[in-house]
């Protein structure tokens, strides 16, 4: 009777613990998830700012160059002269045309990148090719990083069952993945008891969520630097174009076409590498959470394992 009831203390503190950890690992996790959300509020709010500043400064040159454009087409009309109509081009010739016109994507790219000016289209290249060797390498170890976790549990169930911690230890170390990783580090505390597996796997959990989330901020910087850069180019393709106009003392279409298709081209080309590396970006998110959800699941899962396996002796 009195064994039964010292068991009984023994697991009733044991369920106190558990409960205490598992309030302080649920309010870590809405704490970093909150943070988080912020974070992207933030760079939407940016990117709203960016969007309305372009607004600004295109408006009005627009308008003033869609002015003298309808200005000159009106003094063409009224000075040029009637000119007999052409034959129509022959069907051969009409072909040929059409095969000359047409290129393939990589060809446009190369024409859009010159036009754009090399000066100001390099540096978004630049962040385009980092961003995604970035992304790309943090999709593959992330993948790497998945491990059944139900499988897992149960062979170290069984490890437990019939050879106890040395043998689960084996199981736990020739398993990769920051799961079987926070097993092995919780196995190797379970000499000093529950409370000391609970604190190793929460310690060691918070250095696995750290490498999975190694490099996220240099493709969170350059989803912020591509815009950036391409509205600078902006910006300076406008002072060319004004440029232009005080030289000349008039405004007509041709100074300040040049200009504003590098203004263009350069802001195109910045929202282009930030909406593609958002996407990667969003993508890693998502798979660190779930990789964290499995994580956490998984080692109170394993807590339960080893409270029945210490008080039953199996």
């Amino acid at each position: 009777m009195r064994t039964f009831r010292k068991k009984s203390k023994e697991v009733h503190c044991f369920l106190n613990i558990k409960n205490d950890n598992f309030k302080t690992r649920f309010y870590l996790r809405n704490h970093l998830t909150f943070i988080k959300s912020l974070f992207k509020i933030h760079i939407m709010r940016k990117l709203i700012a960016l969007f309305m500043l372009a607004g600004i400064l295109f408006a009005p040159v627009f308008a003033n160059a869609q002015e003298a454009e309808s200005d000159s087409v009106v003094q063409e009309e009224e000075t040029t002269p009637v000119v007999e109509e052409e034959p129509e081009a022959t069907p051969a010739m009409v072909d040929d045309d059409i095969v000359a016109e047409e290129q393939s994507f990589h060809q446009v790219v190369k024409e859009k990148f010159i036009e754009g000016d090399p000066l100001y289209m390099t540096p978004v290249l630049i962040c385009l090719i980092l961003g995604l060797a970035v992304a790309l390498e943090r999709i593959v170890v992330l993948n790497l990083s998945t491990t059944n976790t139900k499988k897992l549990l149960n062979k170290v169930e069984e490890a437990l069952a019939s050879g106890g911690i040395e043998a689960a230890k084996d199981v736990t170390k020739s398993t990769k993945g920051p799961v079987a990783s926070i097993f092995t580090q919780g196995l190797m505390r379970y000499s000093e008891g529950i409370e000391m597996v609970e604190k190793s796997i929460i310690a060691y959990g918070s250095v696995e969520m750290g490498r999975l989330e190694k490099g996220l901020v240099w493709i969170s910087l350059f989803i912020s630097l591509a815009p950036m850069l391409g509205f600078m180019g902006t910006v300076i393709g406008m002072i060319g174009a004004f440029d232009s106009i005080e030289a000349a003392g008039d405004i007509s279409p041709s100074l300040v076409a040049s200009g504003i298709k590098i203004a263009l081209l350069t802001t195109v080309a910045g929202l282009i590498v930030a909406i593609i590396l958002q996407l990667f970006y969003n993508y890693c998110v998502a798979k660190i959470d779930s990789l964290v959800n499995d994580m956490e699941d998984s080692s109170i899962s394993l807590v339960d394992i080893l409270v029945r396996h210490k008080l039953t002796g199996k």
